[in-house]
């Protein structure tokens, strides 16, 4: 019976990111609207739209390749369970052996790299233009990640996510200069791995801003339901990751009982919340940056990053 209840924890957390992920999106869109002044899309707009197009049929080019037909659902599954993966609600679940950092940085790098392929499958301008962006920004932003995880695993001893999440909460790491760099690093490469602003604008398809939307403009129907879902998983995952190793309190520990359960997970919404506006109010007071200045902005997570490492090397205590 305990391993049913584990499991259905498990299974519980892969429906909630599942189900979380569009509203937090809605949410994050209907904040920048109200900061503007404007009433924005109702928060249950990406439901809606979801369902809208996968009821609409799927309109393929001639020219496209059954890998093209297959990635979208390589992309979904990918995200998903990386997303899935990261503690939220509470730690030491069924599957939290395999949430390592780095096997959830690398299923981040396969979604990426197919949907870099499938911009490239058609073989229209903009498709190649919107991948060889993509390329440039990951060639920055997964260096980054890594020596940020390399960085907080020597900190907490461990690149499991649960071990870290518990080591945080312990309050045994305490406050680190290492520890706020790297919290910085991660969440510039937050902004640039979701495409927002001010690396891309995630409302515009203007050709010579958009990265994202570039590799997606050939897709239609379910197919392109399932790549938005994937971006909306993407940007909770990140948020997710934020949460979990620099903001750990109020997780249930392993082995809790159901109320332990239902409160951490009313506090990962609230955390959800709380990080959704202020990416909100962040992007609402940046502008849009040219694209030849992203290396310069992703360049200050690497150094960043760096910097967070080196001084774990010099000092235990920072």
């Amino acid at each position: 019976m305990n391993g049913i209840g584990d499991l259905a924890v498990q299974g519980a957390q892969m429906l909630l990111v599942l189900a979380l992920a569009p509203l937090l999106t809605g949410f994050v869109r209907k904040l920048k609207a109200r900061l503007l002044r404007r009433q924005g899309p109702p928060l249950a707009q990406p439901y809606r739209d979801l369902i809208r197009l996968m009821r609409k049929d799927v309109v393929l080019a001639e020219n496209a390749s059954w890998l093209f037909r297959v990635i979208p659902y390589i992309i979904f599954a990918g995200t998903w369970v990386a997303a899935s993966l990261v503690p939220t609600f509470g730690s030491g679940l069924l599957f939290s052996w395999s949430a390592d950092l780095i096997a959830i940085v690398a299923l981040l790098g396969s979604a990426r790299f197919f949907q870099a392929l499938a911009g490239m499958d058609v073989g229209t301008s903009f498709g190649g233009l919107g991948s060889s962006r993509e390329v440039m920004i990951a060639s920055l932003a997964e260096p980054a990640t890594l020596i940020t995880v390399f960085s907080v695993a020597m900190i907490a001893g461990s690149t499991q996510l649960s071990t870290i999440a518990e080591y945080m909460g312990s309050g045994a790491a305490g406050l680190r200069v290492s520890l706020g760099l790297a919290l910085f690093a991660l969440s510039i490469v937050s902004i640039a791995e979701n495409g927002r602003i001010p690396v891309d604008n995630p409302a515009t398809h203007l050709e010579l801003t958009m990265v994202h939307e570039a590799m997606v403009l050939e897709y239609s129907g379910r197919h392109l339901a399932l790549i938005d879902l994937s971006a909306q998983l993407k940007l909770l995952l990140y948020l997710s990751l934020i949460a979990c190793m620099f903001m750990p309190w109020g997780s249930a520990p392993p082995q809790a009982d159901q109320l332990a359960l239902a409160l951490g997970a009313l506090t990962y919404v609230a955390k959800l919340a709380i990080l959704g506006f202020l990416l909100a109010l962040f992007e609402t007071a940046i502008a849009k940056m040219r694209v030849f200045r992203i290396p310069e902005f992703l360049g200050a997570a690497l150094m960043l990053a760096l910097l967070a490492t080196l001084l774990r090397f010099v000092s235990g205590s920072l």
